[in-house]
């Protein structure tokens, strides 16, 4: 398949706000692709669209072929940028539950990942540093075969050695040509050294899109720079 992850004509209203506008973008298998842009620029409503968590109000978000939904969240991996996991569970506990609800779920790779990035499987989640959260949404994530990943801010608000294994974690997991990336940060800096493609959005429109090595040729400065003069 050409595209894994595709928006047509995508626009999504919450009350009197609108979150996306019309946005088309088309998003090819194996690629890491950085979504970027400020606070309600529409990177968490994109996100949720493409993972079938919500429905949009005109257009499309399709997902290996089919439109976003209950046939596709089952080979969709999505983090949230919130802690969604239950407080009172132990680390352990946690990767068995999940493992209940996605059968891709590799408990040895996910343990193997526990170890990497140091978290305790007797600790409880609720013990946990928000740092050491994000490390564990993050391992249940690329513990799963799924084909396609939706990271909403997983280095946001947290220290630096949690940005820095989080980081090492995805790029030592991530299967080049095999599995797409779909990643909304703030942390440019960190993180621009694995992008494949980036998408700038602003006001719920795409306003700029290309390959991360275009478009620091065609600019003449970095993905971050480039941000900032954006934005």
């Amino acid at each position: 398949m050409e595209y894994v992850l595709a928006a047509e004509g995508l626009s999504k209203r919450y009350g009197k706000v609108q979150a996306l506008t019309d946005l088309s973008v088309k998003i090819p298998q194996g690629k890491i692709v950085a979504l970027l842009g400020p606070n309600g620029s529409g990177k968490s409503t994109l996100l949720k669209l493409f993972a079938g968590l919500s429905h949009p109000t005109a257009g499309k978000a399709i997902v290996l072929g089919r439109q976003a939904g209950a046939e596709t969240k089952g080979k969709v991996a999505y983090v949230p940028e919130f802690n969604h996991l239950y407080r009172w569970q132990t680390v352990e506990e946690t990767v068995l539950f999940c493992g209940k609800f996605f059968a891709d779920l590799d408990p040895d790779l996910a343990h193997k990942l526990l170890a990497e990035l140091q978290l305790e499987r007797d600790k409880k989640v609720g013990s946990l540093s928000k740092g050491m959260q994000a490390r564990l949404k993050l391992a249940l994530a690329l513990a799963r075969s799924a084909s396609v990943l939706l990271l909403d801010e997983p280095f946001s608000g947290i220290d630096p050695q949690s940005r820095k294994k989080i980081l090492t974690a995805l790029v030592e997991t991530y299967r080049p040509g095999q599995q797409t990336i779909l990643l909304s940060t703030h942390q440019v800096l960190e993180s621009e050294s694995t992008f494949d493609q980036v998408l700038f959005l602003q006001d719920g429109r795409l306003i700029l899109a290309g390959e991360a090595d275009q478009l620091r040729q065609e600019h003449n400065c970095s993905i971050e720079d480039l941000f900032a003069q954006i934005y």
